[in-house]
């Protein structure tokens, strides 16, 4: 395995004795040149898995290992230095993730520039040659962010988490606060420089249909755990766990016309408070199906089919 979790936590101190469970116990694994998807409402910690997981914020426990070596429970200045030509990030919002005073070819380079193993004349050649890769000019390395679209934006987010030809990527959302033909665009730019990089990726995203179309794997996350993981058609086609099933039924049609003939089972009320959590089920308020161990007895992991696991008391 390239990437694995083993009960990994975060958690945030919110106020005297409280604790946000943002990331309770999640043991995930991803292999090489693998594409894992990573799916769940707002709230449910997807983002800040994938920030713990790049280093980016301190795990609270458990443990976190790359290509079988275990990572630091929190990176020093030296450990980002050494591991940010491994692992990168893509973030998820393309206009506050860009330093606004800082020009393309200083954004871009700047990773280079840190490792200081590279002249001026070298940074900017590189520059110029990724953001060719990524479809913008090697002229626009003068400009400062205000003056490109938010496509462009998170072209210019992508060159610069690749130019240090790192072998593992978070992608954060990377298309959501773009336009749908700009979301194509940005997909198809990811899986060519995944297959020419041999890239392995973390796709955090809402969009079920899109995760299952880029992913091998798939994820099912709800506050704070993973309730459902296999192969990505799998899980998408033939799902488990009630909160992967009212997601995919939530998911709209792209034929107008059956969209509004179908029949839709939303999932009711808002997801619980991260706060404290209790012992039971996290889905079990919400969910049409819940038994009454379900209320205070955390649901077993189960593996019903070959590589498609579900946490669920409906399978114990």
């Amino acid at each position: 395995m390239l990437i694995e979790t083993r009960h990994l936590k975060k958690y945030f101190a919110v106020g005297r004795n409280q604790q946000l469970h943002a990331v309770d116990d999640v043991s995930l694994s991803i292999k090489a040149n693998e594409i894992l998807g990573l799916v769940g409402e707002s709230g449910s910690g997807k983002s800040t898995f994938g920030k713990t997981l790049a280093g980016l914020l301190p795990r609270t426990s458990g443990e976190t290992f790359y290509q079988g070596q275990p990572l630091p429970e929190k990176f020093s200045a030296r450990d980002h230095l050494k591991y940010s030509r491994e692992l990168q990030m893509i973030f998820q919002d393309p206009y506050s993730s860009l330093n606004p005073r800082m020009t393309v070819l200083d954004i871009v380079g700047e990773g280079l520039h840190i490792q200081g193993q590279h002249s001026r004349q070298q940074i900017r050649d590189e520059v110029a040659s990724w953001l060719t890769q990524v479809g913008l000019n090697a002229d626009h390395m003068s400009r400062y962010p205000h003056e490109f679209s938010g496509g462009q934006r998170q072209r210019i987010g992508i060159a610069r988490a690749m130019i240090i030809r790192p072998k593992f990527v978070v992608c954060d959302e990377p298309i959501s606060a773009l336009d749908v033909s700009v979301q194509a665009q940005v997909i198809n730019l990811l899986d060519q420089l995944k297959q020419s990089l041999g890239l392995t990726l973390l796709f955090i995203a809402h969009d079920l249909s899109m995760v299952r179309y880029v992913s091998d794997r798939m994820a099912v996350m709800y506050l704070g755990t993973v309730v459902e993981t296999g192969p990505a058609d799998e899980v998408f086609f033939n799902p488990l766990h009630p909160y992967t099933q009212l997601l995919i039924e939530s998911n709209p049609e792209p034929d107008p016309d059956f969209e509004r003939a179908r029949q839709h089972q939303p999932i009711r009320g808002e997801i619980t408070s991260p706060i404290n959590i209790q012992p039971g089920c996290r889905f079990a308020d919400r969910c049409p199906k819940a038994l009454p161990v379900c209320k205070h007895e955390n649901p077993p992991t189960i593996e019903p089919a070959a590589n498609h696991i579900v946490t669920c008391h409906l399978f114990s």
